[in-house]
């Protein structure tokens, strides 16, 4: 039987907070130094989930992994800008990797009136509290949709713990092309959340990773 072609869309904030959040060796840390470098969670994923498949059942390959970030303002956050755009730069150095931003969304603080206020020095708007991301499930979704129609692709993994993402992946099997699957963060003290069709009774593989798995996946070098 043929090796399945793999492609991992990643919702990178949502892995790298849930299975920082997860797991005791990290979830008391800082959460910058728990960063999930994309390859290594790929192919951690793929790797468990292919020795988890019964005798007969086909390996998966890796082929691509499509990352989706939020993106800090250069005006606002500078260092975290920088750091941002240097792994992003550091990720893709293996073209199997592409890093798709999307700009974070910030609140300003308004005066009396309504108008923005702004810095004095640089006449930029002050933020109100920390930004949020905006848009990267439908990026998400869109990806994994756009993949599954792919002739040269036979598996979507969809890495995300998003049950916005939930229509996706119910589109993705009602189409019959590419086959879909799921991944969880596991810790046996924990009920794992695990993504799931609409439809229960359409049962689709989910590759649980436990905090050993997620250990080996973060992203060891210095942005700073």
């Amino acid at each position: 039987m043929s090796d399945l072609r793999a492609v991992v869309v990643v919702d990178y904030q949502n892995v790298h907070l849930t299975g920082h959040q997860r797991f005791d060796k990290t979830k008391y840390g800082p959460k910058h130094e728990a960063l999930v470098d994309p390859l290594f969670f790929a192919q951690q994923l793929l790797q468990v989930r292919n020795a988890r498949q019964r005798p007969g059942h086909p390996r998966a390959v890796l082929r691509q992994v499509d990352v989706y970030r939020g993106e800090p303002s250069p005006d606002h956050e500078p260092k975290a800008y920088a750091r941002n755009q240097a792994q992003k730069a550091h990720w893709e150095r293996d073209k199997r990797v592409t890093v798709t931003l999307r700009p974070l969304k910030y609140r300003y603080q308004y005066d009396g009136d309504g108008k923005a206020l702004r810095d004095p020095g640089t006449g930029i708007k002050i933020p109100a509290g920390p930004p949020s991301e905006k848009g990267v499930d439908v990026l998400c979704a869109l990806a994994l949709v756009r993949h599954a129609l792919r002739e040269d692709v036979d598996l979507v993994i969809l890495a995300s713990l998003d049950s916005d993402l939930v229509p996706a992946v119910d589109e993705v099997l009602s189409l019959g092309t590419a086959k879909v699957e799921t991944f969880s963060w596991y810790a046996p003290a924990d009920n794992a959340y695990e993504l799931r069709p609409s439809d229960r009774s359409a049962r689709i593989w989910n590759t649980r990773l436990t905090e050993t798995n997620f250990l080996k996946c973060v992203d060891r070098n210095n942005y700073s």
